[in-house]
């Protein structure tokens, strides 16, 4: 199926049914600003107390949201699990609670404002030390109360009864369109493949494409009417580098879940990568280049390609220098040729094939060290001098592939018309697929953004039959944290592993 054509009639579809957001009033959004990040309807500072101590600290560190969750279901965190503040399940009519082997009267509008401001039950009994106590003006009391009526009802958007809205940006011109017809075309694979198979928990998938256009300000416009118009639940490897700088902040504003394989970005609670960056894939490579070519004694150059590669080419640096190399500079590529004998590479395909060029009309061949995503079609281009010295990461090879994966792959690339080309954007869109559809299961039917972000940071070991095991975890946002190491025989060029998957280590 053509992936424009499939991609404006889902957007149709959803366009003709689309998500509701709850109507809340003026107090009930009130209610939910200071739920979800401690801040008052006056704009005023709001002041929790926490632990035995009564330790005070701003209301926006330790919001309510922070431990019950956007949806109010409460996440287990430090031992403590917080309770559901579904507004039935506190109030239960006018019968009586059973809690840790007591009874109490149901809460009340003046119970519940105590449970908030002292710490205790209808009863009289302390809460959990682990809740903190809020001083609320009246006002906010009642905000905060009219919200908590409305919490069980107050879905995120895109999760309707029998659909599930995920959104993804795609250029349809200019330099990566042709990496974003692979992309879009294994992720409406993907999905047709799902919902043929019954969808998630009853729900069908479908998936918004918009495109970016050239510059942020249309790559932010798009992604505005993703979170806004189109109400998506949860973005899916989108390609729009426009965004680099800022994806993060938005994402963290909106609550709003992505998994993808991005080139460059900013660590974020909500983002979840299934293959390692390349600063930490040429950590691997440098850890092989250490124990096999001592190449930490060598004189070292980190060449850079474009302005956007420079914060990179200095963090690489860094991280050089921490493992013990004393001999590192950064240089922007120019005409100059590089006088070192080892040199790590950062930038596009094209530019590796000039800096291969310049350094051969000088007779140098120094060791070559670069990441497989940044080199493509060029590394068929590689002088023969350098046949056994260069060394490239590879987030996974064949070897990694299980025969379930390789049909898997073959399947979805007939049934989309998709070749090997581009093979890493491939595995790269599969496996964030295939995370997605693993957290949003374990999310479960009541599911929230919340419960995804949950879901997909207790992942590990997920076997996506193309790639070592993927895993994740507080504080861990890649799937994968190295590389396999592979050099090149030329001419040819072929390609002998060196060096197996290993995580970075500094």
């Amino acid at each position: 199926m053509n992936l424009w054509r499939s991609g404006l009639l889902l957007l149709a579809l959803s366009l003709g049914n689309p998500a509701l957001a709850l109507d809340l009033s003026p107090q009930e959004l009130a209610g939910k600003r200071l739920y979800r990040e401690g801040v008052s309807a006056a704009g005023a500072e709001v002041v929790a107390r926490v632990g035995a101590a009564d330790m005070q600290v701003p209301a926006s560190v330790t919001p309510c949201a922070s431990c019950h969750g956007a949806d109010g279901q409460g996440r287990p965190e430090g031992g403590v699990r917080p309770p559901s503040l579904s507004w039935q399940r506190l109030a239960l009519g006018r019968g009586e609670r059973q809690a840790n082997g007591r009874a109490y009267p149901a809460y009340s509008e003046a119970s519940i404002a105590r449970a908030i401001q002292q710490g205790r039950d209808p009863a009289g009994n302390r809460l959990d030390p682990a809740m903190p106590r809020f001083s609320l003006a009246m006002s906010d009391q009642r905000n905060l109360t009219a919200y908590l009526k409305r919490l069980a009802d107050d879905r995120d958007p895109g999760l309707e009864t029998q659909v599930l809205r995920l959104g993804t940006l795609l250029p349809q011109a200019g330099d990566l369109a042709p990496a974003a017809r692979v992309v879009g075309a294994v992720l409406a694979g993907s999905v047709a493949r799902i919902n043929e198979q019954g969808g998630i928990h009853g729900r069908q998938l479908q998936l918004v494409v918009l495109d970016p256009g050239p510059d942020l300000a249309s790559a932010e416009q798009a992604l505005d009417r993703l979170l806004g118009e189109e109400q998506v639940f949860a973005l899916v490897m989108p390609l729009a580098p426009a965004l680099d700088a800022v994806l993060a902040t938005r994402l963290e504003q909106a609550r709003v879940p992505l998994v993808g394989a991005l080139a460059h970005s900013a660590y974020s609670r909500q983002i979840f990568e299934p293959l390692a960056g390349v600063r930490e894939q040429l950590q691997s490579v440098a850890g092989y280049a250490e124990a096999s070519l001592q190449a930490q004694r060598l004189s070292t150059q980190i060449v850079y390609a474009g302005s956007e590669a420079r914060s990179l080419a200095e963090a690489l640096q860094a991280d050089l220098q921490q493992r013990g190399w004393t001999q590192v500079q950064v240089e922007a590529f120019s005409s100059q040729v590089p006088t070192a004998e080892a040199i790590f590479y950062l930038g596009s395909a094209p530019a590796f094939a000039e800096l291969t060029a310049l350094l051969e009309a000088a007779g140098r061949a120094p060791y070559l060290f670069a990441v497989s995503s940044q080199m493509g079609s060029e590394v068929a281009r590689v002088p023969a001098q350098w046949s056994r010295r260069v060394f490239l990461a590879y987030p996974f090879i064949p070897s990694d592939w299980t025969a379930a994966g390789r049909d898997g792959l073959s399947a979805l690339r007939e049934r989309e018309g998709l070749d090997g080309r581009q093979a890493l954007l491939q595995v790269g869109a599969w496996c964030s697929m295939v995370l997605l559809e693993e957290g949003l299961k374990r999310a479960g039917r009541d599911a929230s953004r919340d419960k995804l972000v949950v879901a997909l940071e207790g992942l590990h070991d997920v076997q996506t039959g193309l790639t070592p095991p993927l895993s994740f975890g507080p504080g861990r946002r890649q799937g994968l944290e190295g590389a396999h190491v592979v050099t090149l025989e030329l001419p040819g060029p072929m390609f002998y592993p060196v060096a197996p998957y290993r995580r970075r280590d500094l």
